[in-house]
């Protein structure tokens, strides 16, 4: 099979009933419900965490977050601008492996994974780099509350201006959200056209649908599931867009394009959703990790086909690493295992992963396999509860009393993992983890300069994700 050029597409908050594809009716998605057509759809994918940064560096690594020192961050769940903590340079992540193998890299939009230089893209194998290193609310915002004095909101009202990159150098602070995505799309067609010859990897990480929700006017005014929805349909835009520049330079058979979510619907009343799923982002019920993923590669993969079968965003890195004939790293452990025989196979029968293990920071909380999920704790308290997800996907009914067997199977992973990754809740330190990347005196990108010219002193909406 000949080596494929990769775009990977990463939503930010996208739930799992979010298209048209996976149930919504309210949210506008053509492209995206054709390329499930033209495709492969899976209904039983997962992000390695319910939050941004564990999820992302899981994503690029093929590694499960505390693996990678990624759980939490000096009391944080994710990175916030200026922290001394990120992806650690000593990691191989998939850019550098496809670089290694003669693929032209890039990254736009959201990286999230570490913004002091030494956790950067460009330093984590991708040739160039443009967007926000972090989320899109995390720049100076309205104050929604001025009487709170508490460390968090006084941290809130006094964040730095949010800076846009292009690969090392901010050279944009507070730029117009309504506009960025245009701007990334055009960024990634730029990058198809000049790699055209082939092969390239484009990882593109949208800022939709993490607040606030900044869509184009027409889009809003078309909209019937108000921002939410625009946004939703910006998204839907933007892989219309590249797959029609894929056709227009005669790419689209020898591109694959995948299609997915860092995490859940945070839900919150902001029209988001998680389908028939339990739970939200930020939880290791479904609604918080299970997300939607499709794939396209009109030459060599089957159209139409549905896949039931247990797989993770730290699957793409092997997965992706072996269809570009290139090696990953033999001196550490990857949690991902190769699933082009979902891909690619018109009757491919089980998943080659056995489990997936849910972990809420550097707690395990869960773990599945192929039918069944076993839950151990939630929220700081010790549970039992067992789901059957073939036939009860909102886990609402507990059938743990009901089978011993399975609970002892499934008892045994998770006494596995623990020792394996370590686990805060019980005392347990992992045998087999490796330490995020720390830097000494960290610096934010930008500060608050009051005679700068921004677009946007600070935005308006005060919505955080």
């Amino acid at each position: 099979m000949e080596r494929p050029n990769i775009v990977l597409i990463n939503c930010d908050d996208l739930g799992y009933g979010d298209l048209g594809s996976y149930g919504s009716t309210i949210n506008k998605t053509p492209v995206l419900d054709r390329m499930a057509e033209e495709g492969v759809r899976f209904t039983d994918f997962y992000a390695a965490s319910p939050v941004c940064s564990p999820s992302r560096a899981a994503l690029m690594t093929g590694c499960y977050p505390p693996r990678i020192g990624f759980g939490s961050f000096d009391g944080s769940r994710v990175l916030f601008p200026g922290q001394g903590i990120g992806l650690n340079p000593n990691e191989i992540t998939i850019a550098t492996v496809l670089r290694d193998a003669g693929y032209a890299t890039k990254i736009v939009g959201k990286w999230h994974c570490g913004d002091q230089k030494e956790f950067l893209p460009t330093r984590h194998g991708f040739d160039s780099y443009f967007g926000l290193p972090f989320s899109n609310d995390m720049g100076r915002q309205v104050d929604s509350n001025p009487d709170d004095h508490s460390a968090q909101s006084e941290a809130r009202r006094n964040r730095p201006p949010l800076p846009l990159l292009r690969d090392e150098e901010v050279i944009q602070e507070q730029p117009d959200l309504r506009a960025l995505t245009e701007r990334y799309v055009e960024e990634a067609v730029g990058f198809i056209r000049d790699n055209s010859s082939g092969p390239f990897f484009l990882y593109f990480a949208h800022m939709y649908v993490h607040l606030p929700l900044y869509a184009p006017e027409g889009m809003v005014n078309e909209s019937k599931n108000g921002d939410y929805g625009a946004c939703v349909a910006g998204i839907d835009w933007a892989t219309d867009v590249i797959l029609n520049e894929l056709k227009q330079l005669g790419l689209d058979d020898d591109t694959l394009v995948i299609f997915t979510s860092d995490n859940g619907s945070r839900l919150d009343n902001q029209g988001g959703s998680n389908g028939a799923l339990r739970g939200k982002k930020g939880t290791t019920w479904e609604g918080g990790q299970r997300v939607p993923c499709i794939m396209r590669w009109p030459s060599k993969m089957p159209a139409g086909q549905v896949r039931t079968q247990l797989a993770t965003s730290m699957d793409l890195y092997p997965t992706l690493a072996a269809l570009a004939g290139a090696q990953i790293p033999s001196d550490r452990t990857i949690d991902g295992v190769d699933i082009s025989s979902l891909m690619f196979d018109e009757n491919p029968g089980a998943s080659p992963r056995d489990e997936f293990v849910y972990y809420d920071e550097n707690n395990i909380e869960a773990v599945r396999d192929a039918r069944w999920k076993l839950h151990v704790r939630k929220g700081g308290q010790e549970i039992a509860e067992l789901y059957d997800l073939e036939t009860d996907i909102g886990e609402t009914n507990n059938l743990f009393d009901d089978n011993p067997d399975v609970v002892a199977a499934l008892s045994s992973k998770i006494d596995f993992f623990r020792a394996e990754l370590g686990d805060e809740a019980t005392g347990v330190t992992g045998n087999n983890v490796r330490p995020a990347g720390r830097v000494d005196n960290p610096e934010t990108l930008t500060r608050y300069d009051p005679e700068h010219p921004y677009i946007y002193a600070e935005y308006d909406k005060g919505d955080r994700g």
